[in-house]
């Protein structure tokens, strides 16, 4: 009977690290969502400035932690595509994380699993209690213009 006990005790803890390796996964693609979207505003601001400057002005653009000398004219195009790329990036981890999200409902109710502080809405639907909001400083490509 103890055998037994110890077989169901393995058990529920192997199903408690894979939700909490599930609720860890949502949560990295949550901060990676930020942090593009962050980075994607930080382009936009970018670019409407530099397209009110003249294409032959000197501007510099931080690579790698290298700051290079261009013009407007040469980095303009660039960062262009790279936002048009991190807005197709954000659509795909955005995709991802609804993925991930369903993937834990599914999990949660196969094992019966309830959480502490998580409320049940009238449709049935569970509303967590906190917020996580997750906002990182790091150095990305950032262009200045004189």
């Amino acid at each position: 009977m103890s055998n037994e006990a110890a077989k169901a005790q393995i058990s529920q803890e192997k199903i408690v690290a894979r939700f909490q390796q599930l609720r860890n996964e949502q949560r990295n693609l949550a901060n990676s969502l930020n942090t593009l979207e962050m980075d994607l505003r930080e382009h936009k601001t970018v670019i409407e400035t530099l397209n009110s400057a003249d294409p032959e002005r000197k501007c510099f653009r931080l690579i790698g932690g290298v700051l290079c000398e261009r013009t407007v004219k040469d980095v303009l195009p660039q960062l262009v595509e790279n936002k048009d790329f991190m807005a197709k990036t954000i659509t795909m981890v955005t995709e991802e994380l609804s993925k991930k999200g369903s993937e834990i409902n599914k999990f949660k109710e196969e094992h019966n699993i309830k959480i502490r502080g998580e409320q049940i809405g009238t449709d049935g639907s569970s509303k967590a209690s906190e917020a996580e909001s997750a906002t990182k400083a790091e150095n990305r490509n950032v262009l200045v213009s004189n």
